[in-house]
């Protein structure tokens, strides 16, 4: 993840001279056009950074902010691309029902709709962010977890990232696989079409382009863990952190 970076002290400008009534009505007249048009800027800015992160070795893109606070972030240099007609979610491990779920599977079943406060380890949050999907515990119990079973591991069609929970953190009824967020089916540069959103931790557990859950016997370090992260993130609880806790 990469750290907001925090903005200078205002500086303390000379007084100049008065502003003239052309200039002041000229710039009311730019702040309701940018009113009205920021909308249709702020879909493709965020259109240009999804892009750009896709192809970016360096990571520099997830620096750049948007309007809706997120950053775009990728731990390998592209990521491919999945459409509903070809996306697969297996669920697999210490299950006795192995699954396969398509996009439109997963659409069918009952979903769940949470907004809750979305949190990064580096400081930025985003507030009141609708993510609605699948309760991870309902594939859970469509699979059939097996005795001696204690954790959940995430893979991800990126071919790098991989998360992992304790089975009873998988099976809160905040934890789902999202295929909607801000109210609309999660984008690639968000993850999609179908990620992990663990509502009261750090939102790296929240893995993005998810594509694997596998029950095991007992937690493994996911990617930010193999590099210090907490493998528990709670919000405000872990990482040396004092946020306030997502609701």
């Amino acid at each position: 993840m990469t750290a907001e970076q925090p903005e200078p002290p205002p500086r303390t400008e000379p007084r100049g001279a008065p502003v003239g009534r052309r200039l002041v009505l000229g710039m009311l007249g730019l702040g309701v056009a940018g009113v009205a048009s920021a909308r249709y800027v702020q879909q493709g800015l965020e259109s240009f950074l999804g892009a750009a992160a896709d192809k970016d070795p360096t990571g520099l893109t997830s620096l750049l902010p948007n309007g809706g606070g997120f950053r775009y972030y990728s731990v390998t240099a592209s990521v491919p691309h999945r459409s509903a007609a070809d996306y697969r979610l297996t669920v697999d491990g210490m299950v006795t029902r192995p699954a396969t779920y398509t996009l439109d599977a997963l659409r069918a079943l009952p979903q769940t709709r949470l907004v809750r406060d979305v949190q990064c380890v580096t400081g930025w949050r985003v507030p009141g962010t609708p993510f609605a999907g699948v309760q991870l515990s309902r594939l859970l119990d469509a699979a059939g977890v097996r005795p001696g079973a204690g954790a959940v591991r995430f893979t991800c069609f990126d071919g790098a990232y991989s998360e992992s929970l304790t089975l009873e953190q998988a099976r809160r009824d905040d934890v789902l696989i999202a295929l909607s967020m801000q109210d609309k089916p999660v984008s690639h540069a968000h993850g999609g079409p179908a990620r992990l959103y663990v509502a009261p931790m750090y939102f790296y557990k929240s893995a993005k382009w998810l594509s694997g859950i596998t029950v095991t016997e007992q937690v493994q370090r996911g990617f930010w863990e193999e590099r210090g992260y907490d493998t528990d993130a709670w919000v405000g609880r872990s990482n040396g952190r004092e946020d306030t806790p997502t609701g």
